[in-house]
């Protein structure tokens, strides 16, 4: 083989190696839920970035472990977006680039204690920024977040009480970096193991400061969940087995009864016989029902889906319009030149209307809840707003019979928990189909969950806290310091360049040859 061939080999190689390395992190994440492989899984990936032989050939790796990333953790999509989503994936895993780049710019050879110093600081805000980015909404939002892998771990969700997920993925990715170094760099094992042990200390002392919420009292809050109804009139046939569950809730005197995202494919003011019958069974129940309505609205254009609030009166007038959208699930970005995807796949046919401000609705028994759908309980902004506003319980109401074979439903589930510990307030995780889950204040589970499998109906004791927790006070601080480590490294390697320039040594110049005591004309 030539030498061009084997470097084309050699390139193939490595790029595969990235691809497998980015995608090793999908195992933390639930189905298999292996929280402490979070801890080593960016490993090789760092390796191979500090053995890049140029900084581009690193930015290269981070591309392509990014684009690992992005299909492992997302790859129940294909059965809808199909090669779609190996395009978007590509797309986003773009944003790993410049993090391979700054990889190998701290971590390459022999790293001093300084650049090491450097790295662990560093290396996790770059992540961040990732993280940040990619969890704009109509980029996908912030599915798979690594710090969200810690959703079972109780002393990370005391963590995420005081800098949300953010503070979560930023020390997870502090442990890589030092472990990557304490296996590859025997000179830097001492740094490293200072940095380990400096973080451990930091992290321990924000735990023991961080307050916990305070007690206050309880209720009964009850999951309709009827799971997948398909045929014919299916949205009839769902609503008859949700009004059948709830019937079986009489007696069992809960404060509260939610049903799943799209409950109801009809809008009630179009359908006063439904708007009767969720009536009947609130006065049957003695609890207001908040039910999901999914279809277009009697009283303005377009499709919304909407949070409902039903009382023994009828609809209370509050109603919560969802705000942020699945890309490509109930809308697609750009439709004019990016509508082809509903050809490839189970793209939206049609672009759903989004609401324009979060509610907090009073519910019977002087209870405040905050309602999110679907995907909004992954913004870690949106329940910080709502327990901010006075909500007492933050309710999700979601569905994934698009993926309930998939990973999905327990990844989505789990965000409960980490909700919960960051804003100090209970979550109630409601679905359709998938599995729905109730977490308390500390991100404690509550009950037993209803799996994919289920059809039924659940009484939950929701213990309810007061007090608010650092990360609703405080916000999303550390991405902000991220923001400033990044940006003084900007001022420092901008000014550094010029200083590298003016004193870099002249290159000396060989002497002229001469030929017979004159200097040597060119040819000669």
């Amino acid at each position: 083989m030539s030498m061009t061939g084997d470097r084309l080999a050699s390139r193939r190689w490595r790029g595969a190696a990235a691809l497998l390395a980015g995608a090793l992190p999908m195992f933390a994440f639930p189905a298999p839920s292996l929280w402490w492989f979070a801890y080593v899984a960016l490993v090789p990936w760092i390796l191979l970035i500090r053995s890049a032989p140029t900084g581009r050939r690193a930015a290269y790796d981070g591309w392509l472990g990014g684009l690992g990333f992005m299909l492992a953790v997302h790859h129940w999509l294909l059965s809808s977006l199909h090669v779609f989503t190996v395009v978007i994936a590509a797309l986003l895993g773009a944003l790993w680039a410049p993090w391979g780049w700054l990889v190998r710019r701290f971590l390459a050879g022999v790293p001093t204690p300084g650049r090491l110093a450097g790295a662990l600081v560093v290396l996790p805000s770059g992540w961040l920024m990732v993280e940040l980015v990619r969890s704009w909404q109509g980029l996908g939002g912030p599915w798979g977040l690594l710090g969200s892998s810690q959703w079972q771990v109780e002393p990370a969700l005391r963590l995420a009480s005081v800098g949300g997920v953010w503070l979560l993925s930023f020390l997870v990715v502090v442990l890589n970096v030092a472990l990557a170094v304490l296996v590859s760099v025997r000179e830097s094992r001492i740094p490293a193991l200072a940095g380990v042990l400096a973080t451990a200390a930091a992290a321990s002392a924000a735990w023991v400061w961080s307050p916990r919420p305070d007690a206050d009292g309880g209720v009964r809050i009850a999951v309709v969940q009827p799971g997948v109804v398909d045929g014919a009139d299916s949205g009839e046939k769902r609503f008859a087995r949700e009004e059948a569950l709830t019937r079986q809730l009489a007696g069992r005197k809960p404060d509260l009864i939610v049903w799943g995202e799209s409950s109801v494919g009809f809008d009630l003011a179009d359908r006063p016989d439904l708007a009767g019958r969720l009536t009947a069974l609130s006065r049957l129940t003695g609890a207001d029902i908040l039910v999901n309505v999914d279809a277009r609205r009697s009283d303005r254009p377009g499709i919304y889906k909407s949070s409902v609030l039903v009382g023994p009166g009828g609809p209370t007038g509050d109603r919560y319009d969802k705000m942020r959208l699945v890309p490509f699930g109930e809308y697609i970005p750009a439709r004019s030149l990016l509508g082809w995807a509903t050809s490839v796949g189970k793209a939206a046919g049609e672009d759903r209307r989004n609401g324009s401000e979060q509610v907090v609705m009073d519910v019977g028994h002087g209870l405040r809840v905050g309602p999110m759908v679907c995907f909004e309980s992954a913004f870690p902004d949106m329940s910080r707003r709502l327990a901010g506003d006075g909500a007492e319980v933050l309710v999700a109401q979601s569905s994934t019979s698009s993926f309930q074979h998939s990973w999905a439903p327990a990844q989505h589930a789990s965000l409960a928990a980490l909700l919960a510990a960051e804003t100090g307030r209970p979550v109630l995780h409601a679905t359709l189909t998938g599995v729905s889950a109730v977490h308390g204040p500390s991100g404690e589970r509550v009950g037993s969950r209803l799996g994919t499998g289920s059809s039924g109906s659940a009484v939950y004791e929701v213990p309810l806290a007061r007090g608010v927790t650092p990360y609703v006070r405080f916000g999303d601080w550390p991405v902000h310091a991220a923001l400033l480590v990044l940006a003084s490294l900007g001022v420092t390697e901008c000014l550094r360049s010029p200083r590298l320039r003016r004193t870099a040594p002249r290159p000396r110049l060989r002497p002229a040859r001469t030929v017979h005591g004159s200097p040597a004309r060119p040819g000669h």
